[in-house]
């Protein structure tokens, strides 16, 4: 023990002196000495205390209420995508664990650490003898985790704590598991467990209910953004906000992988790192190029759509690539017309967020929506293509083919008004004329543009417009109206029509409150649909050529008519079984009994449930 208190008291001593030689910058990452070697931004910065960890506030906080508390458990699991700082924070919380000056001023564990104390060092470089760490994924048996079981029982040599850091734990196998579930419900008071997993659903719940749970989130791209700024700072290197978007947003949330990039486009663009050359580094197409392509789609002008998309092809963009960023921009655009503050992310370029509201406030949810489910079908068919760039042309041109054609309801809309051009764009025609002319001109007229040099499309489209507005001009001018005086009359009307849907609704989820011509009050089962309103009001005007009042009313009104059928199939069963002649039969045949009555001289038909009705049944 002497030995390992003068072996502690040696890493205090050099932990001041030799915090840069180790490479752990606190408090902003100052570079490297010139003896020092180069180490990867992903190291240099890597977090040393909670106040460095970016993204994740709501974690740190719990945290620290916990520490502040004394509520510390026996273990944790920390889970989120790769690269979030899983590991890094495993091991801030191994150094708060056991976190202790020189001159012993500080008792138990703690969250502040504002200078590298006895066993820091150790720890963040992963070499404290009471600090384990372990890689489930090259260590998957119950041998391994037999050899912790067997250990944790021992008290730590220098450290307040033993801590055992699994990462990757989802890969131990099931005995593996089971192995460790009675040592993690009842730990040594001078144990602690700290897991890490990219895979939280493989991990057992008899496991997780053992330990308390952090979901590490991933981090906005415009944090991440910030981060980068403040790290080119740091290693005096100029970057534009353009590039550091961009490599933000190909992180998608992940510190490290944002750190590996920015890595690389400093080599890469050794010296200003500019929004081009991480471009050409990612193989991303040309932001602004992308929304040119989304115009030209938009506006169905196939040759221009064609144009752009082979001239990224010639500078090396990837047509998946491409179909992807149109893909992305699909969904800003539109969550910019639900959320019209999404436009406002920093992280964006400017002329993305400036160009992205103005294709907002034009285009219409249901062409974006079109657009998103044919671009998300075409990358499936560009990727499994031999000829990518082929296959991706022709995704472009399903596109644009589709842009100004009518929706069904628009067509029929068309059909009804004696035909006419549908608009593939909504809203006004001022709004961003100056960005997209070309979108404009759809308001007025069918727009002449690539459709002028395509005879085989614009022949395509008069024959398929002339059958949609040919019979409308032979349509009589007006429809007969019909007349109702009675429920039943309505019911009849149905059955008439073959609407069975409505006939059995009108039957069985009814209740007749009044009647009159045009105007119905019902009440209504709970078996009723909720459409049942709205399709009864379509159906009657179509019916009777004339609009119709539907009320739901709150008064309890008649029974329905398939509940007087069955009331009326009751009695008349009773007042059978009352006759002499058939109480004879009955008596004559032990366990007769009578299943249905027929009435061979019905009064009136009744436009009622056939299963129902008492003039149809059997006796």
């Amino acid at each position: 023990m002497a030995a390992d208190a003068d072996r502690s008291m040696t890493e205090a001593d050099n932990s001041g002196t030799g915090a840069n030689e180790a490479g752990f910058d606190l408090g902003g990452g100052s570079a490297p000495s010139s003896a020092s070697p180069y180490r990867v931004l992903a190291r240099k910065y890597r977090p040393t205390n909670f106040d460095d960890l970016i993204g994740q506030e709501a974690m740190v906080r719990t945290i620290s209420n916990a520490f502040e508390t004394g509520r510390i458990p026996q273990a944790w699991i920390l889970t989120g995508v790769r690269g979030v700082g899983k590991t890094t924070t495993a091991r801030i919380l191994a150094r708060a664990l056991n976190y202790e000056l020189p001159d012993g001023s500080v008792k138990g564990p703690t969250i502040k650490m504002p200078v590298l104390g006895v066993h820091c060092q150790a720890i963040m470089e992963s070499r404290h003898i009471d600090v384990l760490e372990m890689d489930a994924a090259s260590h998957t048996g119950i041998d391994d985790v037999r050899q912790i079981t067997d250990g944790v029982r021992y008290a730590p040599s220098s450290a307040r704590y033993k801590v055992y850091i699994i990462d990757e734990v989802h890969m131990l196998s099931e005995k593996a598991f089971n192995a460790f579930l009675k040592t993690l419900e009842e730990p040594p008071e001078h144990a602690k467990f700290i897991f890490a997993t990219t895979e939280i659903r493989k991990v057992p719940v008899t496991v997780l209910s053992r330990c308390q749970r952090f979901d590490l989130r991933r981090v906005d791209a415009d944090v991440l953004m910030s981060h980068l700024s403040n790290i080119a700072g740091g290693e005096k290197v100029e970057a534009e906000p353009e590039a550091l978007g961009l490599i933000a947003r190909a992180a998608e949330g992940s510190v490290r992988d944002s750190l590996s990039l920015f890595d690389q486009a400093i080599a890469h663009a050794s010296g200003v790192v500019r929004a081009d050359d991480v471009r050409q580094m990612l193989g991303l197409a040309d932001r602004t190029r992308v929304i040119d392509l989304f115009e030209h789609l938009a506006g169905g002008d196939i040759a221009s759509a064609f144009k752009e998309f082979r001239e990224q092809y010639d500078t090396g963009a990837d047509p998946v690539v491409v179909l992807s960023d149109l893909a992305e921009f699909v969904n800003f655009v539109t969550r910019v017309k639900v959320v019209p503050a999404t436009a406002d992310n920093l992280a964006l370029g400017e002329t993305e967020r400036v160009r992205g509201r103005d294709f907002a406030a034009k285009l219409s949810m249901r062409v974006l929506s079109r657009m998103w489910q044919m671009l998300l079908k075409g990358i499936a068919e560009v990727q499994a293509a031999t000829r990518p760039q082929a296959a991706a042309e022709m995704v472009l041109v399903r596109i644009a083919y589709v842009a100004d054609l009518p929706t069904p309801d628009e067509a029929i809309r068309m059909i009804e008004q004696n035909g006419g051009a549908s608009p593939a764009l909504s809203g006004s025609a001022g709004n961003g004329a100056s960005r997209a002319p070309a979108m404009t001109s759809f308001e007025q007229s069918p727009p002449p543009r690539a459709m002028a040099s395509s005879p085989a499309r614009a022949g395509s489209e008069t024959a398929a417009r002339q059958p949609m507005t040919a019979p409308v001009q032979d349509a009589p001018s007006a429809q007969p109206i019909l007349r109702l005086s009675s429920f039943l009359q309505l019911v009849t009307l149905a059955a008439e029509k073959r609407d069975l849907q409505i006939r059995s609704a009108l039957e069985a989820d009814l209740r007749l409150v009044r009647f009159e011509d045009g105007r119905l009050e019902v009440a209504l089962e709970r078996s009723a649909a909720r459409s049942l309103i709205g399709d009864l009001s379509r159906k009657l005007e179509q019916w009777t050529g004339r609009r119709w009042t539907v009320i739901v009313s709150n008064e309890a009104g008649e029974p329905t008519l398939r509940a007087q059928a069955q009331v009326k199939k009751e009695k008349l069963t009773v007042g059978v079984q009352a006759d002499p002649r058939v109480q004879a039969v009955m008596a004559r045949f032990p366990g007769t009994q009578v299943i249905g009555v027929r009435n061979l001289a019905p009064d009136a038909p009744e436009a009622i449930d056939d299963d129902l009705d008492p003039s149809e049944d059997d006796l």
